[in-house]
């Protein structure tokens, strides 16, 4: 006799699944970019973040850390967003590398001559090859979850647990996340000062 199917696992597998997969992107991390990163932030005059859909969301999150450090940073796309001039960062995510709009945007920021940093998957896609500093962040992992019952494998399958470009995008807003905590002790910032400047329109 079958047994039955565990109540609402596929939430629990998924949430592994990501937890893994972000441990496995943590242990193969390329400090030497990521401290490219680091560096270009704090010794820019200015930092524009950029991203479509939910990479732009991760991208938001990040600005808006950016902001609470002190930092004086904006979001492409925005009404009251300034010109970007040579000696700003423009920092683009996006998992494909490939997005139209931010493609185009970041040919545009090369031209004017500012420094461009992407968070991609993809190090050879367009924002790849054109950027200063690339961050690799893979996406979905090559091997599939392994599932005891044949028909659970079946039936959910990896698309199902994260679809899309889920694995990229919350990948990617853990690792913006933790680049915040070494701005912090880069800076010597506490959780106190950001606070100061989190916004009291709430």
């Amino acid at each position: 006799m079958k047994s039955e199917k565990k109540e609402c696992e596929a939430t629990i597998v998924s949430m592994n699944l990501i937890a893994d997969h972000i441990k496995k992107v943590a242990s193969k991390l390329d400090t030497c970019s990521v401290t490219s990163l680091v560096n270009g932030i704090m010794d820019s005059k200015r930092i524009f973040l950029m991203g479509a859909g939910r990479s732009g969301l991760a991208a938001r999150a990040f600005a808006m850390r950016l902001m609470h450090l002190g930092f004086i940073v904006y979001f492409v796309g925005e009404t009251t967003t300034p010109a970007v001039q040579p000696d700003d960062l423009v920092i683009a995510v996006s998992g494909s590398g490939e997005t139209p709009s931010i493609a185009n945007l970041g040919g545009i920021s090369k031209k004017i001559g500012s420094k461009l940093a992407v968070i991609t998957s993809n190090k050879d896609s367009t924002l790849g090859k054109i950027s200063d500093i690339v961050v690799i962040v893979p996406g979905r992992p090559k091997e599939d979850i392994v599932y005891e019952d044949y028909h659970e494998r079946r039936m959910i399958g990896y698309p199902q647990l994260a679809p899309l470009g889920t694995i990229f995008e919350i990948s990617a807003l853990v690792f913006l996340d933790a680049v915040v905590s070494e701005l912090m002790v880069r800076t010597g910032a506490s959780e106190a000062e950001l606070k100061k400047r989190h916004t009291v329109f709430e």
